[in-house]
């Protein structure tokens, strides 16, 4: 029986991977109060969106669809009858002109110094300045109003007696904007992880999903780390937007539909080991390929 137990061996490794990655899920509804059967309609929402999304791929009509959804998902016609009528579409995260303005700035490799850290710009005034800078970016929004929204989000400072403005780049993701902190949540680990489930189920690298990790490095060097991909992100931040505002004008100037979106990211993330019993830690071998 090989393909049977190809198949258990298949299902097995699944449900190791999707512990992992429901994990860390877990932890954020436990810590924020969420209930698990609140969290379980949830997942029967997005079994029905999949084997919706999955038929309509195969060409695949609305006959039969109910039935068709429950065989491919397990879950009873009554519950896909009741949760497709209510799919909304799914919506798209839209850039807002403050993180617009901000990515253009610190993109901009006009307005860094020679050591690298960006400029400063006047409040006011001819280009380059923050009003500048604002009109380009959005013509319904003034830019003292923009300002406003930048100086709460903790995006930007003001300095110089309040007639300059000085950007926090720490501070692309605001803190003091739940929503939108949720809203990146979403957005960046959703696509992060339909990028690699893509690249599984369609058994090539259709998308790029890399990564590089280390169990050998110590607490005290993770700082030190941290600032070195901080740094690799602004490189890749000023290579990356004007080239890709680029491409923008020349898919219009070709008369090119705008049918596709785009997201690149770049994360670092790091923890304790865990301690298992009776386990010293022990240096690393020198010649050991691996970081």
């Amino acid at each position: 029986m090989p393909e049977a137990a190809n198949i258990a061996d298949r299902e097995a490794l699944l449900l190791r991977t999707a512990e992992e990655v429901l994990l860390p899920l877990a932890r954020l509804c436990v810590a924020r109060g969420l209930h698990f059967a609140k969290a379980e309609e949830l997942f029967k929402r997005a079994y029905v969106r999949a084997a919706r999304e999955r038929r309509q791929a195969a060409g695949n009509d609305a006959v039969r669809d109910v039935s068709q959804v429950a065989t491919a998902t397990g879950l009873s016609r009554r519950d896909v009858a009741r949760i497709g009528a209510d799919l909304a579409p799914r919506s798209l995260q839209r850039m807002t002109p403050a993180t617009q303005l901000l990515t253009r700035w610190l993109a901009d490799r006009s307005l860094r110094h020679r050591n690298g850290h960006v400029r400063k710009l006047p409040r006011q005034g001819p280009a380059p300045s923050f009003e500048s800078m604002a009109q380009s970016v959005t013509k319904h929004v003034h830019p003292r109003s923009l300002l406003d929204e930048m100086l709460r989000l903790g995006m930007v400072r003001l300095a110089d007696q309040g007639d300059s403005v000085v950007p926090l780049p720490v501070r692309v993701v605001p803190e003091a904007d739940e929503a939108r902190l949720y809203g990146f949540l979403a957005a960046n680990v959703g696509d992060h992880l339909a990028a690699a489930v893509a690249n599984v189920l369609h058994r090539d690298r259709r998308h790029l999903e890399q990564a590089i990790f280390s169990n050998t490095i110590s607490g005290a060097s993770v700082p030190a780390a941290q600032a070195l991909v901080s740094a690799q992100w602004t490189h890749l931040l000023a290579a990356l937007v004007p080239a890709l505002e680029a491409l923008i004008e020349q898919d219009g100037a070709a008369g090119r539909a705008p049918d596709h979106r785009l997201r690149v990211g770049l994360y670092a993330y790091h923890e304790p080991l865990p301690a298992l019993p009776g386990a010293t830690m022990e240096p690393s071998n020198a010649d050991d390929p691996k970081l």
